[in-house]
């Protein structure tokens, strides 16, 4: 028994019927207007204030960790070279929250290591102002310079915990930021521990 021959027309839309909705999709997607824009935005209502509210709160805590960088710095300047690259990307992370903070702040320790105010003064608005939640405490440093990393890792691991918790309740490129923050945490602290063994 012989088959039958195939259907010519194969079943499913047709490549004309395609490239038509393809084209119609475009001109209805190039016909919206600014207006479109807005109105989003105002039915997503409080969602950017949220976000400019986490940047905000990131930009803080991660300030406060360069304050507290600056206070083990300014105690112990022999580890100046073990920290100072770490304290350069913090600073960088403080930027990218669009949180402004001195960059002449790595030379700051060696003069500020003269003054006991220094770690004082470097740790004060945290403590003023009292710690938000999942920023490092400004606790006071300790004389030990392997218990002082082990504070900043204990304040890296924290924030970076703080940040990694927070990732689920903003948009997506501010959850991105964050979570290549909180990574850098977490390798701050490995960095911290590892070379104290």
């Amino acid at each position: 028994m012989p088959y039958p021959p195939p259907p010519r027309r194969s079943p499913g839309p047709r490549r004309r019927s395609l490239l038509a909705s393809a084209a119609g999709a475009a001109l209805l997607t190039g016909c919206s207007s600014d207006s479109d824009d807005t109105s989003r935005a105002e039915r997503d209502g409080g969602t950017s204030s949220a976000a400019e509210r986490s940047r905000a709160r990131a930009a803080r805590d991660s300030a406060a960790l360069l304050d507290r960088y600056d206070a083990v710095l300014a105690m112990h300047p022999a580890l100046a070279v073990r920290l100072a690259p770490l304290r350069a990307e913090v600073l960088r992370h403080v930027e990218a929250f669009g949180g402004a903070r001195a960059a002449a702040s790595p030379s700051a320790p060696s003069s500020a290591g003269a003054s006991p105010s220094a770690s004082a003064t470097a740790s004060g608005p945290a403590t003023a102002s009292g710690p938000a939640a999942g920023q490092p405490s400004a606790a006071p440093v300790p004389a030990d310079p392997r218990a002082a990393l082990a504070g900043l890792a204990a304040a890296e691991r924290t924030l970076a915990d703080a940040r990694t918790a927070q990732l689920l309740g903003v948009p997506g490129e501010q959850a991105r930021l964050l979570a290549s923050v909180a990574a850098a945490g977490a390798a701050h602290v490995y960095l911290l521990t590892e070379g104290a063994k």
